[in-house]
């Protein structure tokens, strides 16, 4: 019996949608001979019944397209914009989801995208995520499309910072995406020579910062380029957090447990992505001219990278595979060259982070960057 396929892609958009889109389609259609239709716009458009066919000519030719044929959107199924008000739109969806005769939802994004597919799950329907952010941050898979793509363009702009910091004898501080997460400003900060690089992971301090640039103009090399993460974090507000995150747990009061926890949203939110004051901070420490550059989403836009191409071409076509099988309620995560189904309620509210012991951050210290710490 034939079945009927829906697709959309949900959050920020990255480079490899498309790719993932076709590959997705292109088998489901040729090797299984079902039916394939995109929902526009995300969750939103699930919810609005706007759809487009997803056929042999809507497939072809996007393999090299960056962003989504689809479009996308942040709108979660709970909690919709609707009217002026935000409602609990899930029966909407899943009433449209059967009046489409829909056998699978398949969901490509990242973390809010996966616990958005986990709660249409819970509510009866047939889903399968396909982890897609230039964050890298989606826990139960090595690797996320899109995340080549925007290391690659990262690399690229600390290249070209190079020469003019070197010019100038200028401090380079450059904003690099990643959200909460490192893999983003470690991976380009590596690969692109930064001197110093900055991630959530490990909170830094700005006066040993200040002081390896400085060390580096004793020593003859009059410039420098710090790579900062836009989730990177001072280790004062680190502290702060972690005195109130154990106040909390000590104390019995719910409501004082709540106002503690609130407090340490506030300095969480107001101590990251300071690129510009800790350019400033470290001009006036070292008394060298600094300038910023933040790439923000640079980052997304643009042609996939090959391996970005290859990825989504590999989950994609696991995804028509596990559809076949029956295989639902699960991610198609990337381990080892191979292709695994991750069942949602193990990455569901979970984030991957570098952890400390990770081989880029031994070799980043052995080749003499400074890491904030």
């Amino acid at each position: 019996m034939n079945k009927y396929i829906g697709i959309l892609t949900s959050g920020g958009d990255t480079p490899g949608l498309n790719a993932a889109i076709r590959a997705i389609g292109k088998a489901a259609i040729r090797e299984y001979g079902m039916t394939v239709i995109g929902f526009r716009d995300g969750f939103r458009g699930l919810m609005e019944n706007r759809t487009m066919p997803l056929d042999r000519k809507s497939l072809s030719g996007i393999l090299t397209i960056g962003g989504t044929i689809l479009g996308t959107s942040r709108h979660k199924p709970h909690k919709m914009p609707v009217g002026g008000k935000i409602m609990d739109m899930t029966d909407v969806i899943v009433e449209n989801y059967h009046n489409r005769h829909l056998d699978c939802l398949v969901c490509l994004g990242g973390g809010g995208t996966m616990k958005n597919a986990w709660h249409l799950a819970k509510h009866g329907l047939n889903v399968i995520t396909l982890p897609k952010t230039i964050d890298n941050d989606v826990a139960g898979t090595e690797i996320t499309f899109g995340f080549d793509t925007a290391l690659g363009i990262a690399v690229d702009a600390i290249d070209r910072l190079h020469s003019t910091a070197h010019s100038h004898h200028r401090i380079i501080v450059v904003e690099i995406m990643g959200h909460r997460a490192g893999w983003l400003a470690l991976g380009a900060g590596v690969a692109g020579g930064a001197d110093v690089i900055l991630i959530p992971e490990i909170p830094y301090d700005v006066n040993i910062v200040a002081e390896s640039i400085l060390d580096r103009s004793r020593k003859g090399s009059p410039f420098s380029i710090v790579a900062v993460a836009e989730g990177a974090i001072s280790r004062e507000a680190m502290d702060r957090i972690t005195e109130l995150k154990k106040k909390a747990e000590k104390t019995d009061d719910k409501e004082e447990r709540e106002k503690l926890r609130q407090e340490m949203k506030e300095i969480d939110k107001n101590s990251t992505g300071k690129t510009l004051e800790l350019a400033k901070q470290l001009e006036e420490m070292t008394k060298l001219e600094s300038r910023v550059t933040i790439l923000g989403h640079l980052q997304r836009g643009g042609t996939p990278s090959a391996a970005d191409r290859l990825l989504a071409t590999r989950l994609g076509t696991a995804c028509a595979d596990y559809i076949k099988q029956g295989k639902f309620g699960v991610m198609v995560a990337a381990r080892d060259n191979e292709t695994v189904p991750v069942p949602l309620e193990e990455v569901v509210g979970k984030r991957k982070m570098v952890p400390s012991d990770h081989p880029w951050i031994r070799s980043a210290r052995l080749v003499g960057t400074c890491l904030g710490d």
